[in-house]
């Protein structure tokens, strides 16, 4: 987060209130957002912004004089509008940039701060930033198997990876692969030419249907609730509760700081995804079914899960 609906809301936003605008002063708060010392951030100052692009999760503000500002806010950088020459606030408050009309806020809640802003001059100097990921709204069905499966991973992974599709992250991945009905485990190279199709189909849809969502919630001001948990999406932080299809409780795997979450009956035929800290707790009574599980493990194990110990099974297929 954010992810392609995200950056696509921002970016319409921003440049609502800021094209033609001149960058009348930068102010970095935290070093260590700004990654490239040459050419300086300051000499965007008296630049005029032209307009904004997008290679995968990160932001291109495009100038006048052939200068960009890259700008990738990872997994807690959010984007704030507000009067010009604001205070940057203390703690979350990496930079601002000051335009006439407003100030462009960039803010980070985590303690780990992964924000980052890069300056380059000259639209070459743009290909280091472009990992390759196809973009599948612009992309025939064709195109998008060829770059799914030139490689076998996870799904989760497939659709995660930059370097083969474009935008997508941990949140809207969950919400794809429940659309299409696939599990998160399922290999690339394995997969049918009727599934490639059901999920070419989701990918497009929920990243469609989610980006005119965002647009409806920011109206005519700028995004205030971009967020990695949302109450209307289907099983993305919905473990626990009941999927909207069927009813089944809704299932997650962890590793590190990523959580999959899915729904066992309407993506993996009732078979639950091993999860290495359950597994070893309960060996051979590890549940392999949906009514397994309801039959033998107690509703307080299974809400703990895997705060139980333990690293959880990696949902894209990198391993440790």
């Amino acid at each position: 987060m954010p992810e392609y609906p995200d950056i696509v809301v921002y970016a319409e936003r921003l440049l609502h209130v800021a094209a033609g605008q001149t960058l009348e002063n930068v102010r970095v708060a935290h070093p260590f957002v700004l990654r490239t010392a040459d050419p300086p951030i300051q000499s965007l100052e008296g630049l005029t912004l032209l307009g904004i692009e997008r290679i995968g999760k990160q932001m291109v503000l495009v100038f006048t004089d052939d200068a960009f500002l890259v700008l990738h806010l990872m997994i807690s950088g959010r984007l704030q509008w507000r009067e010009s020459g604001c205070d940057i606030p203390p703690r979350i408050g990496l930079a601002a940039l000051d335009f006439s009309p407003g100030s462009l806020l960039i803010t980070e809640s985590s303690s780990k701060k992964r924000a980052s802003l890069h300056v380059v001059r000259g639209r070459e100097a743009l290909e280091g930033f472009d990992r390759g990921g196809l973009e599948v709204l612009e992309a025939t069905l064709d195109g998008f198997r060829t770059a799914l499966t030139a490689e076998n991973h996870t799904l989760k992974r497939a659709l995660t990876d930059q370097s083969i599709l474009s935008g997508i992250g941990n949140a809207y991945s969950d919400e794809i692969l429940h659309r299409a009905g696939l599990s998160p485990f399922l290999q690339t190279g394995t997969m049918t030419d009727e599934q490639v199709e059901a999920l070419y189909a989701a990918t497009r849809d929920i990243l469609t249907e989610w980006t005119d969502r965002l647009r409806r919630e920011a109206g005519d001001g700028f995004p205030t609730q971009v967020k990695a948990l949302r109450k209307d999406m289907v099983v993305h932080g919905r473990y626990g509760k009941p999927c909207p299809i069927c009813g089944t409780e809704i299932q997650r795997i962890r590793y590190a700081t990523r959580e999959t979450n899915y729904c066992p009956r309407c993506q993996t035929g009732g078979k639950l995804l091993a999860d290495r800290a359950l597994s070893r707790l309960l060996k051979k009574d590890w549940p392999r079914t949906v009514e397994e599980l309801e039959a033998a493990v107690s509703p307080l194990l299974r809400r703990r899960g895997p705060e139980l110990g333990g690293a959880a099974a990696d949902p894209t297929g990198r391993g440790a």
